[in-house]
């Protein structure tokens, strides 16, 4: 047995149906994000970053692309023999093949996993939100709270609360309520999906939660509140960096958005947190006199003919003579053909927008969704 004093599981098995075409072939964590990254690289970089070394992802809806991502974990130093980084599907047992019934039966049916690395404490992540956090500050909290579960949490805008479990703590953020997607809040202090258990007790309530008829398999409906009625100590961490659930077309969009400001409030230039992704190894990127580029994102393989302003675009994206891009999101391997126009849009993997084609709203009102719904390999 490798003792282990944390081990990571990483929840990204979501469909992110609010994505749309964007994810009908693709798990949300897959999805690509500010340039030259997928959303799973910013918890897998965290991981990397906080000197977690053994990280298992627990993946189910759509795997392919996310796992040909992963692969062994070298981009995030988590290709060792000793741990490192391990794919957790879906898997036949003595009682036949099934799915993950919920968050909390993902881990459930993962047990041995986890045993396999002794651990004290296990750390819970979702694989589909943007932000750079240090686990290791988090654990001391932990450690020096006693607590028995730390959530890590956010001030969310009050009109956003019903999306969120909303905590309700006392003065030294020991918490005492919790409501999973509250219709009224008494505070807008959110989950963000990260947890720090102590293992045996967390193993405990999984496994009496599967005995349970009425479960939901879920920790927000299920173990969180019962081991709060319980009475086991549970404490809040307070995070007061950047933290964004791109879960709709629209927060994907304004999420790309804020990295093209100044004062972006996500630093991907940190040399002391580096946020890192596997490497297309593309040539460099080629703007000719004809282009005229500002505030923008270009990457790797690009080659820019046209306008292109306000935009994200990522590698290997052809825009071509009069092509014009206005405060849009061009994921891979997209063909703008010449003369196309493009307002304020999420262009998929892929895509090829033809010659004069004019997409999204001229009055920047609502974002516009072209994706031809692949399976997202970009490589």
């Amino acid at each position: 047995m490798i003792k282990k004093e944390m081990v990571a599981l990483i929840l990204a098995g979501g469909q992110g149906s609010r994505l749309k075409g964007l994810t009908k072939n693709l798990a949300k964590p897959a999805v690509p994000f500010g340039g030259k990254y997928r959303i799973i690289d910013f918890p897998l970089s965290n991981c990397s970053n906080s000197g977690i070394d053994t990280v298992g992802i627990l993946t189910q809806y759509q795997p392919l692309a996310l796992n040909a991502h992963i692969g062994i974990g070298k981009p995030w130093d988590l290709d060792r023999t000793r741990g490192g980084v391990k794919i957790l599907p879906p898997y036949m047992s003595e009682e036949g093949g099934r799915w993950f019934k919920g968050t909390s039966n993902a881990i459930f049916e993962n047990i041995h996993f986890v045993d396999t690395y002794d651990p004290d404490y296990v750390l819970i992540l979702s694989g589909d939100h943007i932000y750079k956090m240090d686990y290791m500050k988090m654990l001391k909290y932990h450690k020096e709270k006693k607590s028995e579960v730390t959530l890590g949490v956010i001030e969310v805008p009050w009109e956003d609360t019903y999306r969120f479990g909303i905590l309700n703590t006392t003065d030294d953020l020991k918490i005492y309520e919790f409501d999973e997607k509250p219709k009224n809040a008494k505070n807008n202090l959110a989950s963000m999906g990260i947890y720090i258990f102590n293992w045996k007790k967390l193993k405990e309530y999984l496994i009496k939660d599967q005995e349970n008829p009425d479960t939901n398999y879920d920790f927000g409906k299920d173990i969180l509140p019962k081991m709060l009625n319980d009475g086991n100590d549970m404490y809040a961490y307070e995070f007061d960096g950047y933290w964004r659930d791109v879960g709709t077309l629209e927060s994907l969009w304004e999420g790309n958005m804020e990295m093209l400001s100044k004062d972006a409030p996500l630093n991907i230039h940190d040399r002391t947190w580096k946020i890192y992704s596997r490497n297309a190894n593309l040539p460099p990127q080629i703007i000719t006199n004809n282009a005229n580029v500002k505030s923008s994102m270009i990457n790797e393989g690009c080659y820019i003919d046209g306008e292109v302003n306000k935009s994200v675009i990522f590698p290997n994206v052809k825009v071509g003579k009069n092509a014009k891009i206005i405060q849009s999101v061009i994921m891979p391997n997209v063909v703008v053909e010449d003369n196309a126009v493009i307002y304020k849009s999420i262009i998929g993997t892929n895509s090829i927008i033809k010659d004069g084609s004019v997409v999204g709203d001229k009055e920047l009102k609502e974002i516009t969704l072209i994706s031809n719904e692949d399976n997202g390999l970009f490589e």
